[in-house]
Formats: structure tokens, C-alpha cells, sequence
């Protein structure tokens, strides 16, 4: 059965008070939105009363409802994807990016336009992704291939619209039935022909929510240990029943830092907390990310500029003195020095010795029956900005996997296949760096290569993050807060959002197998 409409919206405007209804073709009963409460009808309660209601649009989906706080009075906002585009099909699931979305005030008189357009912006910006599937039972994009083998719950860090669905689980729906859920970052699936089989090569980045923000307003790290710009990034190939999956990190410098004031050119790096006060955040850090990762490698790609070579000083230190120590290795790598007009040869002869360790960390294996390899670690990849250096190395990595990764699934025999899934990744790894990068920094990737091409998005990067990004700083706030608070309130309150089931960080580590 194929994805479409499948939603239909109603509203009542007299006599009052003001009521909506919601139905789905998959469903006799309706939701019904009135007096700020919610509730699921029956068949027969629906029946009884939609004579009073006129259709107001159909949807795709719903992702909730937006609860925004403007002083003393709260509005209530449902929130509909009303475009979306197929990216590809994942086993049973179809992915898509959602493309137009629709808020609905719940209430006669809708208020505060301004800043709900600056929310739909971010939603409409084609980095949203949800999956489904007509058995009913779809893909959970925030999960990786490991994880959804182990668990059956969905990882909140990758969960955008959670916040948009505590409205309705405050009156006991159940949003499972009703609510899609999002994922921001990047997805692209590709068909790749093995003889008379169908294998698909996909690259999955999964962004973190949990200090997100745009490129000046959010560095670093909060007291919590999460870092700005964190993306767990996936190259995975299905066939048939079996999956082979190869997971990579990259993050901020977990350290309290800044750049503030107008930027333009070379950015100067402020350090914000001294050295003892930057400590617990950075132990808290790397400790969420061996429970949930396994081992770690970082590679530090900073250079020798002013900013960038203190604020990689400071992160050496801080790893030397703090408990990590002795069992995580950090291979600095000037890539700017190194790599030099967009040539890669150090890469394979002075990065791959450097971090040939990772290759010892392997990858997911699962032949369709049960797990036959695990990943025991993580390469945690970092630049300044985690943007166009960081893509480039873990595109390296990646494609030095890949050989493993078709060798595990016996698509390695033929040089030619091996040509093709090669160039295919290669590909993917370039659009992948786009997307986060346009997340981020509201651009594409610079690529090293084009000096015109860099040149001007370098250019709109500049106009971008000194007079568009406040107000797309804020609208991801009301998406994930429903309200406008400075970064390290919006962290705080971020925190506390959800109760601790709904919250709660997954500390199974990822080197378990059953």
C-alpha cells in the first residue's frame, strides 16, 4: 500500500468552544482536540458529532503538538506534515523527508505567527526524515542497526519531535498509533544490483538534540557532557535478511569555549571556564560515550592557527589529566597543513598507521539468523566546527571499512562490485557532509577542491551565522523546548523536559551481544 494522505483534519468554529477532530484511514476512532485536552473517540462518538465540523486539510502525518509559553498564556498548536518526498526503502520501511508542514492553532484566534513561521522554517528545511511501513510496525530512524537488534526503544538523543508529543501522552494517548516521530540529519539509500540480488547501501547521520543550535550560538559543551554538533553517523548495507553496519561520532570540543562577536574570516576561540571547572563536564562526556559506544579513538584535526591550536591544546591537557587517559588514544592531525588543496595522500600514508586500531574495533554484523560480529568502539572525529575536515576523514574511514563490511556479506568476491559500492559510498559521504554542514552552518560543505565555489559559501556562511542564525537558534529552542531560552537555560530546561523513562540515556553499552 502505498504512502499518501491519509489524515484528515476538521475543525468546529460555532457555537463554540472551538474543537478539532483528527481521522486516519487506518483507524475507526478519531482525535478530538477541544478545551486544551485531548481524547480518543469512538467510531460512534465520531459519527455523532462530524455532521457539526468542516474539513480544514488532509495530512501525511502528525508530530504533535507545539506547546509554546508566551508569558502567562500557553498556546497549543498541531503540527502536520503536509509535504514529504521518498528518499528509498529500508526492508520493510520507507524513509522520507518531510518537505511542508502545517501548525494549527487549537484555539479560535492564533496568535504569534512570527515565531511559529520561524519554527516551520526549520521543519520545512529538508533535514527531517521519518520512516513507515503499511504493516504498521516502522523503522526507528534513531536507532542504528546495532541498537535495534538489542533494543526496542526508541534513542532519544536523534528523537526531534518528543517534546511535540508530551501533550497527548499527558492525556493517555497512546502516540504510537497517532504521532510520527522525527529525525534530523541526513539520510541516503542507494540500490545496488549483486547478481540477481538487491543489496542497499545507505549512510544514516542521526544529529543530536540534546545541545543543538546553530554554529556561533552553540560550541562546546553544557555541564551534562553534551556537545554541540553531535552526529552518529552509520554506513550500513542490507542484503536480504543480513545488515552490516559501521558507526562513526563526531562532536564538538567538549570543553566550555566560544567565538562571540561579529565573525568574519578568522574566527577568535575564547575560553569560557577555567581549567578545573571545564573538568566534570569533559569526565562526563567521554564516560556517556564509553557506556554508550564501547572504546574510544579521538582524532583532533584542529590546526596550527591562534584559536584553533589553543583550544586543541586545551583538549589535549584536559584528556592527559583527566581518568581517560591511559585508555583513550588522541591523534592530532593538522588537516589543513596535511591535506592541502584537497589532496588525500597523508591521509593513507600518516592518519591510517596513526588510527589502525580502529579497524580492531570491526563493525555489526548480523547474517539474518544472529549477530555475528560486534563493533566494540567508536572513532570520535573532530575539527573546529565538526563540519567540512571531520566529513572528509570519516568519508576515509568509511570507505577503508567498506571492504570488511562486503567481505562479511560475501559481496567481495567481484573487483567490479566492490568498484561500484565504493563509488556509490563516496558519493553518499559527499551529500552527507552537505547536509549537516547546511544544519549547522546554513551552507554545503566546503570542499577544498573549487576556490570560487568554497569562496562564496564561505561568504554566506559569514551572513548566515551573524544575522539569520539568532532566530533559527530560537525556533529549534520552541521545537525542542516550546519556548525561547539562551543556550545554557534551553540545556537545563532540555534536561528536565521528560520524565526519567522518556529521557532516560541508554547506558547498555554497545559492545553487548547476545
Amino acid at each position: 500500500m502505498a504512502f499518501s494522505k491519509g489524515f484528515r483534519i476538521y475543525h468546529k468554529l460555532d457555537p463554540p468552544p472551538f474543537s478539532l477532530i483528527v481521522e486516519t484511514r487506518h483507524k475507526e476512532e478519531c482525535l478530538m482536540f477541544e478545551s486544551g485536552a485531548v481524547a480518543v473517540l469512538s467510531s460512534a462518538e465520531k459519527e455523532a458529532i462530524k455532521a457539526t465540523y468542516s474539513k480544514v486539510l488532509d495530512a501525511y502525518g502528525l508530530l504533535g503538538v507545539l506547546r509554546l509559553n508566551l508569558g502567562d498564556t500557553m498556546l497549543h498548536y498541531l503540527v502536520l506534515v503536509t509535504g514529504c518526498m521518498s528518499v528509498g526503502k529500508i526492508q520493510e520501511s520507507e524513509v522520507f523527508r518531510v518537505t511542508s508542514t502545517e501548525f494549527i492553532s487549537l484555539r479560535v484566534d492564533s496568535s504569534d505567527e512570527d515565531r511559529i513561521s520561524e519554527v516551520r522554517k526549520v521543519l520545512n528545511s529538508g533535514n527531517f526524515y521519518f520512516a513507515w511501513s503499511a504493516s504498521g510496525t516502522s523503522l526507528d530512524l534513531s536507532l542504528n542497526a546495532h541498537r535495534s537488534m538489542q533494543e526496542h526503544t526508541t534513542d532519544n538523543r536523534f528523537f526531534w519531535n518528543q517534546s511535540l508529543h508530551l501533550h497527548l501522552k499527558h492525556y493517555g494517548v497512546n502516540c504510537d498509533d497517532w504521532l510520527l516521530r522525527l529525525m534530523c540529519g541526513g539520510v541516503e539509500i542507494r540500490t545496488i544490483y549483486a547478481a540477481h540480488k538487491q543489496a542497499k547501501a545507505c549512510l544514516i547521520s542521526r544529529l543530536s538534540c540534546e545541545r543543538a543550535g546553530t554554529r556561533f550560538n552553540v560550541r562546546g559543551t553544557n555541564d551534562d557532557g553534551h556537545v554541540a554538533n553531535f552526529v552518529e553517523t552509520e554506513q550500513v548495507v542490507y542484503l536480504d535478511d543480513s545488515v552490516s553496519s559501521f558507526i562513526q561520532i563526531r562532536g564538538s570540543v567538549p570543553l566550555f569555549w566560544e567565538q562571540p562577536g561579529l565573525q568574519v574570516g578568522s574566527h577568535r576561540v575564547r575560553m569560557s571556564r577555567g581549567f578545573e571547572a571545564n573538568a566534570p563536564a569533559f569526565d562526563r562526556h567521554f564516560r556517556t560515550l564509553k557506556n554508550l559506544y564501547g572504546k574510544q579513538i579521538i582524532i583532533n584535526l584542529l590546526g596550527s592557527k591562534e584559536g584553533e591550536h589553543m583550544l586543541s591544546k586545551a583538549f589535549q591537557s584536559h584528556l592527559k589529566a583527566s581518568e581517560h587517559a591511559t585508555d583513550i588514544q588522541m591523534v592530532n592531525f593538522d588537516y589543513h597543513q596535511m591535506v592541502k588543496g584537497g589532496k588525500a595522500e597523508k591521509l593513507h600514508s600518516i592518519l591510517k598507521p596513526q588510527v589502525q586500531k580502529f579497524v580492531d574495533y570491526g563493525f555489526f554484523y548480523f547474517d539474518g539468523n544472529e549477530v555475528q560480529r560486534c563493533q566494540s568502539g567508536t572513532v570520535r572525529t573532530n575539527c573546529l566546527d565538526c563540519l567540512d575536515r571531520t566529513n572528509s576523514v570519516q568519508a576515509f574511514l568509511g570507505l577503508e571499512m567498506l571492504a570488511k563490511q562486503l567481505e562479511a556479506l560475501g559481496l567481495a568476491e567481484k573487483p567490479q562490485l566492490v568498484t561500484r559500492f565504493q563509488e556509490v559510498f563516496r558519493s553518499m559521504w559527499s551529500v552527507n557532509g552537505d547536509s549537516i554542514s547546511k544544519i549547522y552552518a546554513g551552507t554545503g560543505a566546503l570542499e577544498g577542491k573549487a576556490k570560487l565555489k568554497d569562496g562564496a559559501r564561505s561568504v554566506t556562511r559569514t551572513i548566515q551565522n551573524n544575522f539569520f542564525d539568532s532566530s533559527k537558534q530560537e525556533a529549534i529552542d520552541v521545537l525542542l523546548l516550546g519556548n525561547t531560552l539562551n543556550s545554557d537555560l534551553a540545556d537545563k530546561a532540555r534536561a528536565l523536559l521528560t520524565t526519567g523513562s522518556l529521557r532516560g540515556m541508554h547506558t547498555l553499552s554497545f559492545t553487548l551481544c547476545y
